[in-house]
Parts: C-alpha cells; sequence; structure tokens
C-alpha cells in the first residue's frame, strides 16, 4: 500500500473515533492559515548561483520527472531545508559516511 493511501485510512480512523473538533472561529482561522500560505510562497528575491553542469543536468532530469520547472524544484528543495522538512534516507546517510571513514583511512 502506498503511503497516501495509508496516510488517507489514518485520517479516516481518527474522524471514526470522534478525534476531531470543530474549529470556533472557522473564517478566521482559514483567514489566519490563508496568510500563511501566501507569506509561505510569496517569492520576492532574485538568486543567482553557479552549480556544476552536472548538478543542473541532474535537477532538470529530476525536475522533468517531477513534471515541474528545474528552477520550481530548486526552490522547493531550498524551502524544505530551511523548514526542517528536508530528510535524508538511511542508505545516503551510510554511504556518506562510509565515504567519510574511508577518506579518513586514507589520509
Amino acid at each position: 500500500m502506498n503511503s497516501e493511501r495509508l496516510l488517507e485510512e489514518e485520517i479516516l480512523a481518527s474522524f471514526e473515533r470522534g478525534e476531531w473538533k470543530p474549529v470556533r472561529d472557522q473564517k478566521g482561522e482559514i483567514a489566519r492559515f490563508q496568510a500563511a500560505a501566501e507569506a509561505t510562497l510569496l517569492k520576492d528575491k532574485r538568486v543567482n548561483i553557479r552549480i556544476s553542469s552536472r548538478d543542473l543536468e541532474g535537477l532538470q532530469a529530476r525536475a522533468a520527472e517531477e513534471g515541474v520547472p528545474y528552477q520550481t524544484l530548486m526552490a522547493s528543495v531550498l524551502h524544505k531545508f530551511v523548514s526542517g522538512r528536508l530528510v535524508e534516507t538511511q542508505r545516503r546517510i551510510a554511504a556518506r559516511s562510509s565515504r567519510t571513514a574511508r577518506k579518513r583511512a586514507a589520509a
């Protein structure tokens, strides 16, 4: 089962257990979350960076797989990083650790 389906089932089970409570000021809460979303999505600064052509090609390929422009993908990755939501997989952490160990052993 995919993770989206599991999340949907978890939400439904929570609702059926009666864990959901109505919001007192629904209009106010909607306005508050809408303002937060608009502030998050506001792109008011321009940044120029230099990256390797290999990394750029990789970004463009990943963006094409996701069906988004590569600059949008870059902005999304940066946003996830600064908000603490960019998570490395265990496989990558282990690979990086073993590379570091090899470099230290060679020195």
